[in-house]
């Protein structure tokens, strides 16, 4: 090892940058993190991928009028996460 180190044209932050994706600070209530959690884990993905998602879903889904179809797979899905 040296005895200095010149860190003049050091920068703070990770090494490599994230491609697409920025991190940030967010307060979201226990019970709404741990059900994420709970369905990642049964998902096999990570509760902050699942938590994108439900967002995603959520902008793509916009103000479109909610549609007899969209109900069912909505109701479908729930029930399958829940069984």
């Amino acid at each position: 090892m040296r005895e200095e180190y010149d860190f003049s044209k050091g920068k703070r932050g990770p090494v490599i940058a994230s491609s697409g994706k920025t991190r940030i600070t967010i307060m979201l209530d226990n019970d709404v993190i741990e059900t994420f959690r709970a369905r990642a884990e049964a998902n096999g993905i990570g509760y902050q991928t699942a938590i994108n998602e439900a967002l995603r879903a959520a902008i793509l889904a916009g103000d479109a009028p909610l549609t007899e179809k969209a109900l069912r797979r909505i109701l479908h899905e729930e029930l399958r996460k829940a069984g």
